[in-house]
């Protein structure tokens, strides 16, 4: 038998799955996929790093895992792990850890109980298994346990070790400015893509509307120009004309822009930009 496998089950975390595997095949010698019934691009991204993929839709009690590992290639041992959304990727490396340890069973529990509880004394078939750590002996001894049984039933002669793992709590989350709305949404765009029309365009709109309204109010008030008023009539006509300015540099980088993506997309080996 080789030495560790990793077994990342779950289901739609596409966006998890690469690395994932690559941070799990820097421990084990293979890195295998449980999928849970995914609805986006998990399948397919596997098969793209060369990942084995296997479809479970049955029962996800402690012993049920078992004997779907058990169905595997024979390895040492074997470490299960439950993707879902308590589960962060600096975690691994310690379930790894744990994995090769002298432990026959290492496995944690998600219970919606109160605190409290013997997590030895928990029934398998009402606890959410969120990691699974076991030697071929240990697989052994769990797939022959009834769904009704605990952990505290399995064999003395295994060393086995249970521990708790606490629901996340759920907080209501407030809507953030990309989510809130389409402007802002817009807007948000526009501050990460450094848009002309932000860059250029707003301060240069905001600049012409001041100045316009103060050569058509604060001028007009003058009784005589001299060498203050004279100043200020050309700071005003000055941030009139840089504003007009701004305005048509932003226009006119948005259109070279929209030109240049058209004929980058002409062509099929043009180098991506982000």
């Amino acid at each position: 038998m080789e030495g560790l496998r990793v077994v990342i089950m779950g289901k739609n975390f596409d966006l998890r799955l690469v690395s994932l595997v690559v941070r799990a095949r820097e421990s084990a010698e293979q890195v295998l996929i449980v999928d849970l019934g995914s609805t986006d691009d998990t399948i397919e991204l596997a098969k793209k790093v060369d990942c084995e993929v296997i479809s479970h839709d049955g029962d996800l009690s402690a012993p049920s895992l078992a004997r779907v590992l058990l169905e595997m290639e024979e390895f040492e041992s074997t470490l299960l792990v439950d993707v879902n959304k308590s589960f962060r990727l600096r975690d691994l490396p310690l379930l790894v850890n744990r994995a090769r340890e002298n432990w026959d069973v290492h496995m944690a529990f998600q219970v919606d109980k109160e605190e409290g509880v013997n997590p030895q004394e928990v029934i398998y078939e009402s606890a959410t298994v969120t990691h699974l750590a076991a030697s071929r002996f240990g697989l052994e001894a769990l797939s022959e346990a009834s769904p009704n049984s605990s952990p505290i039933d399995l064999p003395s002669e295994l060393k086995v070790r249970v521990i708790p793992s606490k629901v996340p709590p759920v907080i209501q989350q407030r809507e953030s400015l990309a989510t809130a709305s389409k402007f802002a949404q817009l807007f948000y765009w526009m501050i990460e893509s450094k848009h002309p029309l932000l860059l250029f365009g707003i301060p240069g709109t905001i600049l012409f509307i001041i100045g316009f309204k103060l050569s058509g109010n604060a001028l007009g008030n003058f009784n005589e120009w001299n060498q203050s008023t004279v100043g200020f009539g050309l700071a005003v006509i000055a941030v009139t004309l840089i504003g007009l300015f701004s305005m048509m540099v932003g226009i006119i980088l948005y259109i070279m822009g929209k030109q240049v993506g058209n004929i980058q997309a002409q062509y099929d080996d043009w180098p991506k930009t982000e």
